[in-house]
């Protein structure tokens, strides 16, 4: 199949500033079957490299994707294993047994550092399927990437207590609710990927404000490449990231940037 090569040129920064001013850790990527075919692992290394990040939480449908890239970027791809083989399975894969064969199959063969992202509301905690998953992140001691709801936050920590756990898209809540959370598991993270509510004409959310003071240490970035042509915005993201980041205290930009990220990694 034809090979699309997307222009690198997207991934330059609007305001001409270097890529390395402030470096990103993003905290939300995806390689997924279709990207593979239209964006080959060597191009998508220097977007990353290009926009300035100097580490990305990678996950893929299938596996694949995200071993050519740590092929590819060895010195920045923190691999993730999600529990989905194809697109579609968001929705249907905590009731598919054949997914914990898939995820120990790849287990026992590749290093990860996180199972996810994975999609899973409510209830889906208590499904045979998930209960296992769990299992495997805690015998290997692996972050849960989860896209989902506070309830389902609920019962992973009722599951695993001492589970590490960053909420995808802070969960789309409100930035006092996100808070709340946070206040009530001190091993929840938040990123912030395909969030933009955080600014606006140039001016910090006060809430969000808010939200990055009483928890300076548990966010992050990330721009959620869920479809091959969201490869264009991983450099404008980078830009948009630090240019709101900007309007915080440097400590706090510094954490959100990068350094909650490494601490999420580092932490046992």
């Amino acid at each position: 199949m034809l090979k699309i090569l997307l222009p690198i040129a997207a991934t330059v920064l609007s305001n001409g500033a270097e890529a390395d001013e402030r470096p990103i850790f993003d905290a939300h990527i995806h390689y997924s079957h279709d990207a593979v075919k239209l964006v080959p692992p060597e191009q998508v290394a220097k977007i990353l490299r290009d926009a300035g990040v100097r580490k990305a939480l990678v996950s893929s449908s299938d596996d694949n994707g995200t071993q050519l890239l740590a092929a590819a970027a060895p010195d920045i791809v923190v691999p993730a294993l999600r529990p989905y083989r194809r697109r579609g399975e968001i929705n249907t894969w905590m009731h598919d047994d054949t997914v914990i064969d898939y995820l120990e199959e790849n287990l026992a063969k590749n290093e990860y550092e996180a199972i996810g992202e994975f999609h899973a509301y409510g209830d889906d905690i208590k499904t045979s399927v998930i209960q296992r998953m769990i299992e495997l992140a805690k015998e290997r001691n692996l972050i849960l990437h989860h896209h989902g709801d506070r309830e389902a936050v609920d019962l992973i920590f009722e599951t695993w207590p001492e589970a590490r756990v960053l909420w995808a898209h802070s969960g789309f809540d409100d930035p006092a609710n996100v808070v709340e959370a946070l206040d009530a598991y001190p091993r929840l993270w938040a990123d912030l990927a395909y969030r933009s509510d955080m600014v606006s004409r140039g001016v910090l959310d006060p809430d969000w404000k808010t939200a990055f003071e009483a928890h300076p240490d548990r966010f992050m970035v990330g721009t959620d490449t869920f479809a091959p042509e969201r490869w264009y915005y991983v450099g404008p993201h980078a830009d948009f990231s630090r240019d709101w980041l900007n309007l915080l205290p440097d400590q706090i930009a510094d954490n959100i940037a990068f350094a909650n990220a490494e601490r999420l990694l580092a932490s046992e």
